[in-house]
């Protein structure tokens, strides 16, 4: 040919190929990341054939982490990762330190070197953040208080990350055991100043950002040019992420989630996130290719055992230490296994970490092969990791004791207090979720003087409703003795304002049991599951879309009549 197409194939070939085998795998019942990871195998360097360029595929699948990460935090707003930092925070240091210390007692017994040992430690502690949102997308979960912590907990992996990767370099040669190990004094100033620049960094996006990028969003829709407002969203991910790397040391993920927050206070964010999602979809593909390409399959025949070993780590050992301690922090069952499956894998941070690990001479050879299956192996069976959630939940309620009774423990914060006033147990509205439409439920009933009590997952914020006489019970209320606790039964409504509606049909059969005279109001998200719930009776049911079309509707033929 006559110029050089490397790109062109690389794409051509690894979406192309996705494609067939996405499709492949989804006729099969089986998620079509499968399908995907499966095709970035069969184009790598380690088997037969059409070989794309691996760097160039792993500078796309850099792209793709930069728009889902930037997609992410349009939907995810600084309070909604401050909602959850009493369980993110430590739960995310503990997880990571007990995963470490798994992964270094496997490797110092294979014979590793300590410092060999730390960086596969480490590598195998960190989930996917992409992986993640996939999941959490295909389940309708995202929005979920259950997901926003799974989604808070892995913003701070990565910003543990961050200091990890900037660290190693300066950290190798003590941790190698060469020469005398530096200079301490230089080493503790190589820490603060990375520290200083990642708090410099969150500073001004927070600061400054939150109003520069919402103004120029604003002046370039005054154009009315559609591809410009693309452009300029698209422009701003990828500048931000690739400047906070270039002047801050930070990561090209963790740059780019905080674009989305600052642009998420625009009144365009909605718009950005519907017009950038086929390119986080395209590049997302190539993300997965990607990974396929890293995996050498030899590895499988030659290293079995090590590599069921590294799987046993990422999928059972950090999940068992994750569930078991969002269960210590009083959180529900579903919480704890929503947790640990969002945790049952690695991903992009793993292979980077490894890679530096390599490049410094700390690793053995076969480091990378076994992360890289361990990543593949873990990203495929992620999927049916979450789906075994709820028939997980149900087989430990009725075998296990333990777990019965970590349900049904004595929390102040999960029943009302006796000195609730009696106008709260009877002929209240019942109101679960105090997101930002149950925060506006709640004014406008108190302000109406109608008794409400809330029922809320997150015990931040019942115990802020507590603190300010609001009569609120921590749980969630798919388990019928949440709204037992709220007083169900002598309820006059019962209000699901929460973004999850998977358990909607759960609660509305409990209250129904309990009260059959209660009436319910269902928020929903889009028409089909609107039109599900509505054709079951689950009582009044709110489409978003739908209901702002009524108001305005409502309101033009007001106007045109005047």
């Amino acid at each position: 040919m006559p110029h050089n197409v490397a790109l062109i194939s690389t794409i051509a070939g690894g979406l192309g190929l996705a494609l067939i085998l996405g499709f492949l795998a989804a006729r099969m019942q089986l998620p079509a990341l499968v399908g995907y990871l499966i095709a970035g195998v069969l184009i790598g360097p380690y088997t037969p054939g059409f070989v794309a360029d691996t760097e160039l595929a792993a500078q796309l699948a850099e792209i793709g982490v930069m728009l889902l990460m930037f997609g992410v935090g349009l939907h995810f707003s600084l309070d909604d990762l401050l909602a959850v930092r009493r369980i993110a925070i430590p739960g995310a240091v503990v997880q990571m330190a007990a995963a470490t210390g798994m992964g270094v007692a496997l490797a110092l017994w294979w014979g590793w070197s300590a410092a060999a040992a730390l960086v596969f430690g480490i590598s195998l502690s960190v989930a996917s953040t992409v992986v993640l949102l996939r999941a959490l997308e295909s389940l309708g979960l995202l929005e979920s208080f259950n997901g926003r912590i799974a989604i808070g907990w892995l913003v701070v992996e990565d910003l543990a990350m961050v200091l990890v990767l900037v660290l190693l370099p300066p950290l190798a040669t003590v941790l190698a055991g060469r020469g005398d190990g530096g200079d301490p004094a230089a080493l503790w100033r190589t820490i603060g100043t990375t520290l200083f620049q990642v708090a410099l960094f969150v500073v001004l996006m927070l600061v400054v950002g939150r109003r520069l990028f919402p103004w120029l969003l604003w002046q370039v829709q005054k154009v009315g040019s559609r591809e410009l407002f693309t452009l300029c969203v698209v422009a701003a991910a990828v500048s931000i992420a690739y400047g906070a790397t270039l002047l801050f040391g930070v990561s090209f993920a963790l740059g780019a989630f905080f674009a989305g927050m600052v642009l998420r206070e625009s009144q365009f964010s909605h718009r950005a996130a519907e017009e950038t999602l086929p390119l986080r979809d395209a590049f997302a593909v190539l993300f997965f290719v990607s990974v396929g390409m890293l995996f050498d399959p030899r590895v499988l025949i030659e290293q079995p055992l090590h590599v069921l070993a590294v799987v046993g780590i990422i999928v059972l050992g950090k999940s068992a230490a994750a569930a078991l301690l969002v269960l210590l922090l009083r959180y529900p069952l579903h919480t704890a296994l929503t947790v640990s499956a969002s945790l049952a894998q690695i991903g992009e941070f793993s292979f980077i970490l490894i890679g530096l690990g390599a490049s410094l001479q700390l690793m053995p050879p076969q480091a990378q092969s076994l992360v890289v299956a361990g990543a593949l192996i873990s990203i495929a069976i992620n999927p049916f990791v979450f789906k075994a959630i709820q028939p997980l939940q149900r087989w430990l309620l009725a075998r296990s004791e333990l777990a019965r009774r970590m349900e049904q423990r004595v929390d102040p914060l999960a029943e009302l207090p006796m000195t609730t006033d009696e106008k709260y147990l009877s002929r209240q509205v019942v109101l679960v979720g105090y997101g930002r439409v149950g925060r506006h439920l709640a004014e406008a009933l108190a302000a109406s003087g109608v008794p409400f009590v809330v029922a809320e997952q997150n015990r931040e914020i019942v115990e802020r409703l507590r603190g300010q006489g609001i009569p609120a019970v921590f749980g969630d209320a798919t388990q019928p003795e949440v709204l037992v606790q709220a007083h169900i039964a002598r309820a006059r409504m019962l209000v699901i304002a929460t973004p999850d509606t998977l358990g909607v049909r759960q609660m509305a059969e409990t209250a129904r049991a309990l009260n059959p005279g209660i009436e319910l109001a269902v928020r929903s998200h889009n028409e089909d599951e609107a039109r599900m719930l509505e054709t079951e009776q689950f009582g009044k049911v709110f489409l978003g879309e739908r209901e702002l079309a009524l108001s305005m509707t409502r309101h033009v033929l007001a106007r045109c009549a005047a």
